[in-house]
């Protein structure tokens, strides 16, 4: 009996609570193989907690981190309409700005070639096609242009291809466009920068042009004799006169009507003291019967600067201006070089 007790508590764990000196103590036996199970129960639920636990964490995280990129994605929708709307913006500008080159051009005497006027004039007398007679393979009426181009599909109102996407598009068309855009300005920008840079040429040619070229009266008076034939007030017989002769005050003050430099100074015989100006592009002035010149040779002038003075030197008779204007050699009427 005693062996059998001893087998049981082998095979068990006692637990003893002890109450008091007085009372009893309280004898809890639990089987050893009870013991482990509960041991492996409880242990598989604490790890069942920490899957439980880390498969909450990781899945708040993804929540967390989808929250993030529904924003994101919002945001660079809102970026992609505001894109849009830019390019759009920036086509209208672009177009606008190619009406105005199309009209500085034209201002500043700039050829633009217009194929369609080219290729599709046509034009004579109709008659009826004879019987069996079959058309041209080269005429088969107005059709595409040279290299695909079809007839109106540039000009000065050419419209831009649109690029407004709205929120609801699917994001990958609404990057497609805009793309497109991008790449319609770039292109536009590239054309009209060239553009540009000519219009800026021609401006920079027409306005040295136009401060080489005489518009001013060279003094204030009045003409006593124009350009071409007349009765020589010397011999009284026809003569051939290259300038004009403007009547004026003595010692009035003779004007450069244009800017250019100081290619000679002295006394002619006939002309008697001179001033000529050398303009460039071909253009030459020539000031006679000066009273005075007050500019040297090499000098360079401006329009309206003060070349001279009116005097009667040289083959005149009286106080006047001979003022001529040569285009490459050659005497033309001054009257042609004086706008105001």
């Amino acid at each position: 009996m005693g062996q059998m007790n001893s087998q049981e508590n082998s095979d068990a764990y006692t637990v003893v609570i002890f109450r008091g000196s007085t009372a009893k103590p309280l004898r809890f036996s639990f089987p050893r193989n009870f013991v482990r199970k509960l041991l492996i129960v409880g242990c598989l639920f604490v790890i069942a907690d920490l899957l439980v636990i880390s498969h909450y964490v990781i899945r708040t995280g993804e929540v967390w981190e989808l929250a993030a990129f529904r924003t994101e994605a919002m945001s660079a929708r809102e970026q992609t309409a505001a894109f849009s709307t830019a390019i759009d913006d920036l086509k209208k500008r672009i177009v606008a700005m190619k009406e105005v080159n199309q009209r500085l051009r034209v201002m500043l005497g700039i050829e633009v070639h217009k194929a369609g006027d080219m290729v599709n004039g046509r034009g004579g007398e109709e008659v009826p096609l004879p019987e069996g007679s079959a058309m041209p393979s080269g005429d088969k009426g107005a059709g595409p242009l040279p290299n695909g181009n079809k007839q109106g599909a540039e000009g000065t109102h050419e419209h831009a291809p649109s690029a407004s996407i709205e929120l609801s598009r699917d994001d990958l068309e609404a990057v497609v466009s805009v793309k497109e855009g991008l790449e319609w300005l770039s292109k536009q920008a590239t054309t009209q920068e060239r553009i540009l840079n000519e219009l800026a040429q021609a401006a920079e040619q027409r306005s040295t042009r136009w401060a080489a070229t005489p518009s001013i009266w060279p003094v204030k008076g009045w003409v006593t004799s124009g350009f071409g034939p007349r009765i020589s007030p010397f011999t009284e017989k026809p003569a051939w006169h290259d300038g004009l002769d403007i009547g004026a005050a003595p010692n009035a003050p003779v004007q450069a009507p244009a800017q250019g430099r100081v290619t000679a100074t002295g006394f002619d015989p006939k002309l008697g003291n001179i001033v000529r100006l050398d303009h460039g592009f071909g253009i030459e002035t020539l000031y006679g019967h000066l009273a005075k010149s007050l500019v040297k040779e090499g000098q360079r002038v401006n329009r309206g600067e003060v070349v001279g003075l009116v005097g009667s030197t040289g083959l005149a008779t009286g106080p006047h201006l001979h003022y001529m204007v040569k285009v490459n050699g050659q005497a033309l009427d001054p009257n042609k070089y004086i706008l105001e």
